[in-house]
């Protein structure tokens, strides 16, 4: 932000979160008053605010500032096609592997799973230890650490179920993604996830912090392949306003309006 400060031209700040919150879940409660108040400074020097989520449109709209919701936004038509499956039964996670994605709770759910139903765990973090720990002692559990985007997305499409138990979370391009390849997607009721998914008719939605909920879940939806085919399609239309043909054009709204 302090660049930003003494930038000549024009200046907007995209939010991807509440960041104090954010920083509140990772550092504690002091760490994250104290952001909270250097957070105030740097919106005060933006000349426009965009957020992705209704939450943080909520929150930082009743501190007094003027926000723009543009929601994250993928290219859906660009998306691989190929879908890898490495297992006959594939779970997935990919994403930051650090504890306000839920990757805690993630590893304590794989570690009960059927010996014939596979995670599989994409990305790289601060608990990246404590995955390949799991890999060792679990031979379901599956690190593949940081992994192309093609290809992430394919093993995302031949995957049965994508699961991201986040404790933060505003509108998670991974999800959106899961959508758009037609996995059917667990996640947890933080963010926009609600909004995004409507729960029970194009994803499912849990209370963070429920590994054995996250288990049983997950299990009776691969068990249940009508379910599974519901959430999917439902999600796959959903997801089409996310599209950058859509959420493009409010960006440009907002930029032509601070050139007037």
């Amino acid at each position: 932000a302090l660049p930003m400060k003494n930038a000549s031209g024009k200046k907007v700040l995209t939010l991807h979160g509440i960041y104090s919150k954010q920083v509140d879940v990772l550092h504690g409660q002091t760490t994250g008053k104290l952001s909270s108040s250097y957070e105030q400074d740097a919106l005060s020097w933006a000349d426009a605010i965009t957020v992705i989520s209704k939450e943080a449109y909520d929150y930082y709209t009743k501190l007094g500032f003027q926000v723009s919701l543009v929601p994250n936004a993928i290219d859906i038509s660009s998306l691989q096609q190929k879908a890898e499956r490495i297992h006959e039964k594939q779970i997935i996670f990919a994403g930051r592997l650090s504890k306000e994605k839920g990757i805690l709770d993630l590893l304590e759910m794989g570690e009960k799973l059927p010996k014939d139903m596979h995670l599989l765990i994409l990305g790289s973090g601060p608990e990246e230890e404590k995955v390949k720990q799991s890999t060792k002692s679990h031979t379901n559990i599956h690190y593949l650490g940081y992994v192309p985007k093609d290809r992430t997305i394919s093993l995302i499409r031949g995957s049965d179920i994508l699961v991201q138990p986040s404790l933060a979370e505003g509108v998670s391009s991974t999800i959106l993604e899961a959508m758009a390849c037609k996995t059917p997607v667990i996640t947890t009721d933080v963010g926009d996830n609600k909004e995004l998914l409507n729960n029970g008719i194009c994803g499912i939605i849990i209370e963070p912090n429920s590994p054995q909920k996250l288990l049983e879940l997950t299990l009776g939806l691969l068990d249940n392949k009508q379910r599974a085919e519901s959430l999917k399609e439902s999600a796959f239309k959903q997801v089409q306003k996310y599209d950058w043909s859509q959420v493009g054009k409010l960006y440009l709204n907002i930029y032509e309006s601070l050139l007037v």
